[in-house]
């Protein structure tokens, strides 16, 4: 219990990590290099984890239910605000993946409903809980390459990384302790993620430091 309970504690901390990122690109109006996939990933990822928590899926996953439920609030409001402040070609491609993360979620929802036997459902739900969680997991892989390319982690924000390879690793310990390969298979990847996340951030971090000293925009003025 302790594990599921730490899970959902760093999970929040997971929802809560790119407030700093969002207050940056409302402070200057812009989001820069920061990209929105991420968001609509963990956003896919929260909504189709909360029905897989739900008692009509699965038994006593009321926490997974709850917590996924919060954060698909935290990710759509991320989203908008990415919509907000990004130009108009971005924000027509976020607001179409929004859209289509919506429609797919429908589509699941009554997809899953027609399947009688309790035990499929569960399977079924639980492969695309088990997807959409590697996608997310898998959705900073372009930003590691351009901290690799630029060797500055200034657009890899840290608490974002470790909240993930804290949530990561709790919920693979939960996986693994309640023999749910649902849960240890994608939990086990989003922790080796997170451990390489972190591992570029303390190797770059010295470069990113000496380059937040400068200004973002030079003006040509």
């Amino acid at each position: 219990m302790w594990d599921e309970v730490c899970g959902n504690i760093f999970a929040f901390g997971l929802f809560i990590s790119p407030i700093p990122t969002f207050k940056r690109i409302i402070r200057n109006q812009s989001i820069e290099n920061f990209s929105g996939l991420p968001y609509i990933y963990a956003l896919l990822n929260c909504l189709i984890c909360t029905w897989y928590g739900t008692p009509l899926v699965s038994h006593d996953n009321v926490l997974v239910m709850t917590v996924n439920s919060i954060g698909a609030v935290f990710q759509i409001t991320y989203i908008v605000t990415f919509i907000v402040y990004a130009d108009k070609e971005k924000k027509m491609r976020m607001l179409g993946m929004l859209l289509g993360v919506f429609g797919l979620l429908a589509i699941i929802v009554a997809g899953s409903l027609q399947i009688a036997d309790r035990a499929t459902r569960w399977i079924f739900v639980g492969f695309l809980s088990c997807a959409s969680l590697i996608s997310m997991f898998a959705s900073p892989l372009f930003i590691i390459n351009l901290v690799i390319r630029t060797r500055s982690v200034e657009f890899m924000p840290f608490y974002l990384s470790l909240s993930t390879f804290l949530m990561s690793t709790s919920f693979l310990l939960y996986g693994v302790f309640n023999f749910d390969a649902f849960i240890y298979v994608p939990n086990g990847i989003g922790t080796i993620l997170g451990i390489l996340q972190l591992a570029l951030y303390f190797r770059y971090k010295a470069k990113s430091m000496e380059e937040s000293n400068e200004p973002l925009m030079v003006s040509q003025a």
